[in-house]
């Protein structure tokens, strides 16, 4: 029976009975007939061979979700094995974003890691869209994220707080230049000091930078649809001069004067000096990330230890509140 769960498992992940025979290390046509076999058993199909590239059913879809019951199962049941054997082992996988991984886990991870030599720790990157795709197929054990549509329908944890700024080029700053409210305009060395924290820091409605060039980030991220939301509210579109998949990369052009972009204050650094920054009015430029997790009956104890960890550090490691 566990066999037959696993070639199907395998022709559903590859959706091609050739390549999962490659998998499996065994020939197409064994592979072929060891489906036919449990498709006999059941009385009707798994797969839609008709369908490129191969599909599922609709008794093919309740087969796998009977699979993935199983494998998470087994998974749980290694986890309290392994936790009743030593609690200082285990492992856990982390989805995180570029941004995640690049500027908020860093100092994390290396504490964490140092506290406990004998968990292993997987860092999987990618985008939003694609790690809440695994979490809910429960490939990977946590991830973060800060949609209150998203996360309510997961377990989840508060890890941090970010605020989004408006990073404008000076070269294309008319309104510092055209506005008695100078003082608005923050400087790289500022923000990372924290000043737009600062309760007198004053804010600057978006509609004032609607002749600008915006480097958008893409679709599926949450800093996009924000910004989408924000635009709206101050009654404009805006002028996009690109749309690009990685925070960083839009700071870095937004650096060289191509057009202005949001950034998160976390990720600010002294170095980009040909900017501008400001405190857009609005409520949607302040995000707090949660950890999520898979709703199910067991979290392993790597799982929380990390969790733990991370709540306990976050006041201490990194810029402002974190």
């Amino acid at each position: 029976m566990q066999q037959e769960l696993e070639y199907v498992y395998e022709v559903y992940k590859e959706k091609n009975f050739t390549r999962a025979a490659e998998k499996l290390y065994i020939t197409q046509p064994a592979l072929s007939m060891a489906i036919q076999k449990v498709e006999e058993k059941l009385g009707m199909p798994i797969f839609d061979r008709g369908s490129r590239p191969l599909s599922l059913t609709e008794a093919g879809e309740a087969y796998v979700q009977h699979i993935l019951n199983v494998r998470q199962l087994e998974t749980e049941l290694n986890q309290q094995i392994q936790d009743i054997k030593e609690l200082d082992t285990g492992r856990i996988t982390i989805g995180g974003s570029h941004y995640l991984n690049a500027y908020i886990l860093p100092q994390i991870l290396a504490g964490f890691m140092r506290q406990y030599p004998k968990v292993e720790v997987i860092l999987q990157e990618a985008s939003s869209a694609e790690l809440s795709e695994k979490l809910e197929k429960q490939e990977i054990d946590l991830t973060f994220h800060c949609s209150p549509e998203f996360i309510r329908d997961f377990e989840r944890y508060p890890a941090f707080h970010d605020h989004i700024l408006l990073a404008v080029p000076k070269e294309l700053d008319y309104y510092r230049a055209k506005t008695a409210n100078a003082g608005a305009a923050l400087s790289a060395e500022e923000v990372t000091q924290g000043k737009h924290l600062e309760e007198g820091c004053p804010t600057v409605p978006l509609s004032a930078f609607r002749d600008l060039p915006f480097i958008l980030l893409s679709r599926g991220n949450n800093l996009y649809e924000r910004s989408i939301r924000m635009f709206d509210e101050a009654g404009f579109t805006p002028k996009t001069k690109m749309n690009l998949s990685q925070l960083v990369t839009a700071y870095h052009l937004a650096d060289a004067g191509i057009g202005a972009t949001f950034v998160s204050d976390r990720e600010t650094s002294a170095r980009m000096n040909g900017l501008n920054y400001y405190r857009i009015d609005s409520a949607l430029t302040e995000r707090l990330f949660y950890i999520l997790l898979p709703k199910r009956k067991y979290v392993s104890a790597a799982a929380r230890k990390f969790i733990s960890y991370f709540q306990e550090k976050a006041e201490r490691c990194g810029r402002f509140d974190m």
